[in-house]
């Protein structure tokens, strides 16, 4: 509950991450590292998966040194680092931001925060990539973090972010990763499957006028096993149609729409939408801390 509020109130300061790298940064080269060192020559599948068990462990034997060094200090501090509600709210409130000056602000804008082409968005593309993307790492930043960390504590949450990061890095379909990357993604799957069912679940919660089954039945039509979830349930929460059709390196995918009877003409107030729910969610989620909270005594 402290390292969420913290992370709520401060995010990302600036001033001390000019001065220091970023613990996700460190991850990311240590990470990058093992992808140029190991990602060669035969057996690339079993390489990328004695890699990523060796970052598992790595991550949970640093977490329980750390936690026995420091004790919950070192626990609020570095889970409330290793959150990104602040972050996320930003960086989403600015694509909305950015598309009333324009259209090509908001492309610049969301380019920042999605994968998918950017060049030839219109403003409904620009709005949808920004709600999605922050449906998803709602999932990804906050609710699965916390929810590792009050599974497994300082260790269960830094194996979760090696994971994560590890995923968002390896973990592609592409001729260099399809092989060592498997594990990672693999892995990404199952320690945010329950997560992203939670975050769904919340964000339905706030506006519960559409059947979960409905949700649980569109979130299975999403080509990730996971994000469709948070996704779905952003959609029938703001009564938009997400997802859809989209560019990947100049080819347009067939992907289905969420909620295709839900808005489709979207702008920079539905993106204002999602951040509003951002927050709701996360109310939501200390809450439901709160309530474990005093379980637990």
């Amino acid at each position: 509950m402290i390292a969420m509020i913290l992370d709520a109130i401060f995010g990302e300061p600036k001033a001390l991450w000019d001065r220091a790298p970023h613990p996700a940064i460190l991850m990311g080269r240590l990470i990058g590292a093992m992808d140029k060192r190991f990602n060669t020559g035969p057996a690339r599948r079993i390489k990328g998966g004695a890699v990523m068990l060796a970052l598992a462990l790595g991550a949970l034997a640093l977490g329980g040194i750390l936690h026995g060094l420091f004790g919950w200090v070192a626990d609020i501090i570095i889970c409330a680092i290793l959150l990104a509600q602040k972050s996320l709210t930003q960086h989403v409130k600015a694509i909305g931001d950015a598309l009333r000056l324009s259209i090509g602000d908001g492309r610049q804008s969301v380019a920042m925060i999605v994968g998918r082409d950017t060049g030839a968005m219109d403003q409904g593309a620009v709005a949808r990539g920004a709600i999605e993307s922050a449906a998803e790492n709602l999932s990804d930043g906050i609710i699965a973090p916390a929810f590792w960390f009050a599974i497994g504590g300082l260790p269960g949450l830094l194996f979760y972010k090696i994971t994560n990061t590890a995923d968002s890095m390896i973990g592609y379909k592409t001729p260099r990763h399809l092989e060592f990357g498997w594990a990672a993604a693999r892995l990404d799957d199952v320690v945010n499957w329950i997560p992203a069912r939670i975050t769904g679940l919340l964000i339905w919660a706030l506006n519960p006028n559409t059947p979960l089954s409905t949700i649980q039945s569109e979130a299975a039509l999403h080509r990730s096993p996971n994000a469709g979830w948070p996704e779905a349930a952003m959609a029938y929460n703001l009564n938009i149609a997400l997802s859809g059709p989209r560019m990947y390196d100049g080819q347009l995918t067939d992907d289905p729409y969420v909620n295709p009877l839900g808005n489709h003409d979207l702008g920079p107030s539905h993106v204002d939408g999602a951040v509003r729910v951002l927050w709701q969610t996360w109310a939501a989620a200390l809450c439901v801390a709160l309530v474990i909270g005093f379980v637990r005594l």
